[in-house]
């Protein structure tokens, strides 16, 4: 598995967060790796409302298609265009390239430590 960096915040359902407004998501490697290439992501609008613990997108790879979640409720400011065009670099740099959108953030949901994190999935 890889290192999960401890700087950030994590759900249940493998999404990651920075702290911080905005707040920059993504997911996680541990996601990355699970979906295989990833080929496809839908994500919502700049100026959409997203809601913490709600599907706020879609991440579709070659195996399967799965729904992100938001860890946090707000406002999305920017989507990674980037990685819109380039789905693959979710797979190469989950926590660098890869992020998805930014959210100007107004509450957030059930987060993990890292530690929590890793415990999840390594249980």
């Amino acid at each position: 598995m890889s290192a999960i960096p401890t700087e950030l915040q994590y759900t249940a359902e493998h999404e990651w967060v920075t702290t911080g407004d905005p707040a920059t998501i993504g997911i996680t490697a541990n996601a990355a790796e699970a979906l295989g290439d990833v080929v496809y992501l839908e994500l919502p609008e700049v100026g959409s409302q997203v809601t913490a613990g709600s599907v706020c997108g879609e991440i579709e790879s070659t195996k399967s298609v799965s729904e992100i979640y938001s860890p946090v409720t707000g406002t999305v400011v920017e989507v990674n265009e980037d990685a819109v065009g380039d789905p693959s670099l979710v797979n190469s740099d989950p926590y660098g390239q890869g992020w998805l959108l930014r959210v100007e953030v107004v509450a957030t949901g059930p987060l993990l430590s890292a530690q929590e994190y890793a415990e999840l999935v390594e249980g």
